[in-house]
């Protein structure tokens, strides 16, 4: 990326559109200069200019939610930015990962129901993640996470989940609620890789956790 190729408004500013590398999230909108996109691009962690402050800062330097960067991308018309990051903690100072929580208008969604009446918006996205994996995995796609875990085969999605789970142990230890939710929901996602790597449906998890409703958990010892 030429640097020189970039438009900056009239105060100097180019907007950065910073983006989960993993899972595509978009995390926040911010403001770089000149002289905070050079030292994001030297350190390795996002930098920016405070518009309301007027002053140079580093994501996550007093809150440790630092931003490690993986790729930054600018548009066709050289004048807005897209950086890809590794989100340590969240990236909202509202406590959420993502600043964009808040919904315009209520759009009520078509969710399945479960045997209560009620939608299941977390068994949908469960399904919606591993049909992306599955695809990923019928379809190889340069530059895609999920399709490099495939082609590197099953030890390294083992390996991951294993760094996934000890993160998740760390989190738990560190009471860190935001930790613990991002550390499982990797977790949760290499899991899905591991099942589509023996094409088993989260649909077969589903039944198996339904036939254990009601039992005490304990299985007989054979003697």
């Amino acid at each position: 990326m030429d640097i020189k190729n970039l438009k900056y408004d009239s105060n100097g500013l180019i907007p950065a559109i910073i983006q989960d590398w993993k899972n595509g999230d978009v995390l926040m909108l911010a403001y770089m200069n000149e002289e905070s996109l050079n030292k994001t691009i030297d350190t390795g962690f996002t930098h920016f200019w405070s518009r309301s402050r007027n002053k140079l800062w580093k994501k996550g330097e007093t809150s440790g939610n630092e931003q490690i960067v993986k790729e930054i991308s600018y548009d066709c018309d050289n004048d807005t930015l897209l950086i890809k990051v590794e989100q340590k903690g969240v990236a909202c100072h509202t406590g959420n990962r993502s600043c964009f929580y808040s919904k315009l208008n209520d759009i009520a969604l078509a969710l399945p129901l479960n045997d209560s009446g009620i939608a299941s918006a977390s068994q949908t996205v469960i399904d919606r993640v591993y049909e992306v994996i599955h695809d990923r995995k019928r379809n190889l796609r340069e530059g895609s996470y999920v399709s490099s875990l495939f082609k590197s085969g099953r030890d390294k999605i083992l390996k991951k989940i294993g760094e996934e789970a000890s993160e998740v142990v760390i989190g738990s230890k560190n009471d860190k609620k935001e930790e613990i939710i991002y550390e499982v929901a990797d977790l949760w996602f290499h899991t899905l890789v591991l099942l589509g790597y023996h094409d088993i449906s989260p649909e077969e998890i589903y039944k198996e956790l339904q036939k254990r409703f009601g039992k005490t958990g304990i299985r007989d010892e054979k003697k």
